[in-house]
């Protein structure tokens, strides 16, 4: 049965607030947890983006729910060292952490100063950071001199089993090219449902694990509020191709989204104010074959969301 879990969004609230959240999300029903990891928001009217890894430490310590994150190495964090924050995590929580690893975008990975790469590049360093973790995850000592470089690292506290790693992915060429490494994908709702071409890519190139589903919606008592908040939390988030991955700043980001629309803001982000509609379409993604849909409430009223969410949809999801 699809399990359906609470996304944190480290963009749109501090960390404390994220924390209770969590904590209301899994006494409402929810039965599983993720969150972003960014270094800024998507615009300044978010105006948030706490350390998700030292907020994972208390969120895994303050509840009993399996938690995930979506995360880049290479550039902003060293593999080694991810795999050490990683490591220590799942040693402490066995079972309950999983990863996403991605190529990251310029947002968060320019403030080392370091040249942000061409996506073929990134892709090429993704894969080898995956091999340096796996080789650390497995006790050994491990140096590396290519796009990343290693020097004797070891991981001398390690978990039982090392955490599962997934590909984070929105493309099918992505998703089919991640298959080769991964434990499992996640992916994002896309216009016209084109998150099924990405996890049937996945599949054929021989992926296996778990599918995981962001699923981007916004609820309101209203439509009109709804559409009001999709619009004002999530249109910079939803500019796509290569654009999203390229820009570095809030600002630039609040600058090439300004002429977006209400409207276009909707194929990214299911919209509506009727429970039953959010209800039958977290059904559908289930039926397209994802294990896990995690639920991001882009408006701001998440005690609102957690607390109908709990009582109307999430009976009626898992009954």
């Amino acid at each position: 049965m699809t399990r359906y879990g609470f996304h944190a969004s480290h963009e749109q609230f501090p960390p404390a607030r994220l924390l209770s959240l969590l904590e209301a999300a899994e006494e409402a029903g929810f039965s599983s947890g993720m969150c972003s990891d960014h270094f800024a928001p998507w615009s300044s009217r978010q105006g948030h983006s706490g350390h998700a890894w030292a907020w994972l430490g208390s969120a895994l310590a303050a509840t009993s729910l399996p938690l995930g994150v979506v995360t880049a190495p290479g550039q902003r964090y060293h593999p080694a060292v991810l795999a050490q924050a990683a490591a220590t995590l799942t040693q402490m929580h066995p079972g309950r952490l999983w990863v996403a690893l991605g190529t990251g975008q310029a947002l968060n990975e320019h403030i080392t100063g370091a040249p942000w790469p061409g996506k073929e590049e990134r892709v090429r360093r993704l894969e080898e950071c995956v091999d340096v973790m796996r080789a650390l995850f497995a006790g050994e000592t491990v140096s590396h001199d290519g796009l990343v470089r290693v020097d004797r690292a070891r991981l001398w506290s390690l978990p039982e089993r090392p955490p599962a790693l997934l590909a984070a992915a929105v493309s099918p060429a992505t998703a089919a090219r991640a298959a080769r490494w991964a434990d499992g994908l996640i992916t994002v709702n896309q216009p016209d449902d084109a998150q099924r071409e990405t996890l049937t890519a996945y599949r054929e190139a021989g992926g296996e694990g778990p599918a995981v589903l962001q699923a981007h919606l916004s609820w309101a008592p209203d439509r009109r509020s709804a559409l009001e908040a999709a619009h004002d939390q999530w249109r910079e988030a939803v500019l796509g191709s290569d654009v999203g991955w390229e820009i570095p700043l809030p600002e630039h980001f609040e600058q090439a989204a300004r002429f977006i629309e209400p409207h276009q803001v909707e194929p990214h982000v299911h919209v509506s104010e009727d429970l039953a509609r959010h209800t039958a379409w977290l059904a559908a993604q289930a039926e397209a074959g994802f294990d896990e849909v995690m639920l991001h409430q882009v408006g701001l009223d998440q005690d609102g969301f957690v607390e109908a969410f709990g009582a109307r949809v999430l009976p009626e999801l898992t009954s």
